[in-house]
């Protein structure tokens, strides 16, 4: 029997274990450094309470994703706890499974998420409505209007992210919404960065197509095309992502595939630009005919070494920079921030399931509400809030290597400055949590990566998969997306460079 040693237990790590036992007879060996699965979209578990990382919104135009994702986890098919206790009417899949009695069940959510500027909320995306012109003042608003005529008349060459933007916005609102957010995100200005990253994760977003948007949402059909950072609702594993990630593990090893937990591969034997085997840290060998690696590619550059790599394709992987993340889990007892919506929810909280923080005087970067993902993320929906404050940072940094409890007194300063909560006596609870290589950088050697690509792509039994896999900020079905071409390449004998074109295509993103 052949064999695929599938370096990762990510979301295209598993995929194409998975992917590889439904259609094939080649046999999958994952080899994950982590003790758990889900890579950056795990749930973690702190006293009852789930944190989901960065927030992973179950949403894909790609049928065969969505099968794939309703395949391990069926839509429910009668109200969640929350829709009971408020009474919201949802749409429901009568062959799903309830979500009171089952756990392996995918909730229906609405979206709510928003900007927080000038201590004011603003709908994200920006839209053109009477809050927004209110919350901005008339004369914030006249200069981002005719901004915004001066960006339609004169287009900027795109040669950076800067430039990307105030194509589409104009620069007042460039200014007020992007520029120091991103600054905050990738701690570089938006100069520094390539217009890539645009394309990729907002590439048919504009003001404009956000106006039509609305103005055409009562007219619209079912399932027509929108963009995703429009999108409405969402489908949500019941216990969050990783719940997701674990049911497809335990489906992987039922059968017949194996995963080696805390296996960290640091040497990769190439022989005449194919790999022999890989290495891990604890001097353990896998020998396979396949190779798939989702681990980051300055770390797969550094296990193939430059000699076999190559010295100027050694240097570019080397070159690829990163941004580190951390999340602060804080349970409270009550918000500060009042819900002025119109949205029903438990205790009136703000609906939200995450908020961008475009505050300048704090470093927060977004604020997610797990009460609002699931109620089934909270031990005690009713009586308790469970918040997660974002911020990005750089691994080593003077913020990473904070000690926790002064971490958490920092994070909880800066709560009470943008007066989300009242006091720190409100906290229940709470921890920190850190993630390595969480965004691949459009930066530094970036604009290279392409000899890289071809370098890798001539290695003719690896795979490179997944987001860091291929140093894009993939979305979450791209990433599974990246392992479904990477299995037909196999089964076909074809072009790896279907692979690398996933998330690159303007038809991927604006339609179905």
């Amino acid at each position: 029997m052949k064999k695929a040693i599938i370096i990762g237990a990510g979301p295209a790590g598993l995929t194409a274990a998975y992917k590889l036992l439904k259609t094939t007879d080649i046999k999958p060996i994952i080899l994950e450094s982590s003790d758990s699965v889900g890579g950056i979209s795990k749930t973690y578990n702190h006293n009852g309470n789930r944190m989901d990382i960065g927030g992973h919104r179950f949403f894909t135009k790609n049928e065969e994703v969505m099968n794939l994702w309703l395949e391990i986890m069926p839509l429910q098919s009668k109200k969640s706890q929350d829709d009971i206790i408020l009474n919201r009417d949802i749409e429901l899949n009568e062959n799903g499974k309830d979500p009171e009695k089952d756990d392996d069940v995918m909730l229906i959510r609405n979206r709510v998420s928003r900007i927080l500027y000038l201590h004011k909320f603003f709908s994200y995306p920006i839209s053109l409505k009477f809050e927004t012109f209110k919350n901005m003042g008339f004369k914030r608003t006249m200069k981002a209007g005719f901004g915004y005529i001066g960006s339609v008349i004169h287009k900027r060459k795109e040669t950076n992210l800067e430039n990307f933007y105030i194509n589409r916005f104009g620069k007042p609102l460039y200014q007020m919404f992007f520029e120091k957010y991103t600054e905050k995100v990738w701690g570089r200005s938006p100069k520094d960065i390539d217009a890539g990253w645009g394309a990729q994760r907002v590439k048919g977003l504009s003001l404009l197509k956000t106006f039509t948007n609305a103005i055409s949402k009562p007219f619209k059909k079912k399932n027509k095309k929108i963009e995703t950072s429009l999108i409405e609702q969402f489908y949500y594993p019941k216990k969050g992502p990783g719940q997701l990630y674990e049911l497809m593990l335990e489906k992987i090893l039922n059968m017949g595939g194996e995963i080696h937990f805390n296996s960290e591969v640091n040497k990769i034997e190439l022989i005449d630009n194919e790999i022999r085997k890989v290495i891990t840290k604890d001097k353990k060998e896998y020998i396979g005919d396949y190779y798939f690696s989702s681990m980051s590619l300055k770390d797969l550059a550094n296990s193939i070494g430059e000699n076999d790599l190559g010295k100027e394709e050694y240097r570019i992987a080397n070159g690829l920079s990163y941004r580190d993340f951390m999340t602060v889990g804080v349970l409270l007892n009550s918000l500060a921030i009042e819900n002025k919506t119109k949205i029903k929810t438990i205790n009136n909280i703000i609906p939200d399931t995450w908020i961008y923080v475009q505050e300048e005087e704090v470093k927060l970067g977004r604020i997610q509400i797990f009460n609002n993902w699931s109620p089934y993320m909270v031990k005690d929906l009713t009586h308790t809030i469970w918040i997660g404050l974002e911020y990005f940072v750089n691994e080593g940094d003077e913020m990473w290597n904070q000690d926790d409890n002064k971490f958490i007194d920092f994070a909880l300063d800066e709560l009470e400055k943008i007066k989300f909560i009242n006091s720190k006596e409100d906290v229940l609870d709470s921890c920190v949590l850190r993630i390595k290589k969480a965004y691949p950088g459009y930066f530094d050697t970036y604009n290279e990566i392409d000899v890289l690509i071809n370098r890798l792509n001539n290695i003719s039994n690896l795979y490179c998969v997944g987001r860091n896999g291929q140093h894009r900020y993939n979305n979450m079905d791209h990433s599974i997306l990246t392992s479904i071409e990477a299995v037909n390449c196999i089964k076909s004998n074809s072009d790896k460079k279907i692979i690398w074109s996933v998330n690159t295509e303007k038809e991927y993103h604006e339609s179905k």
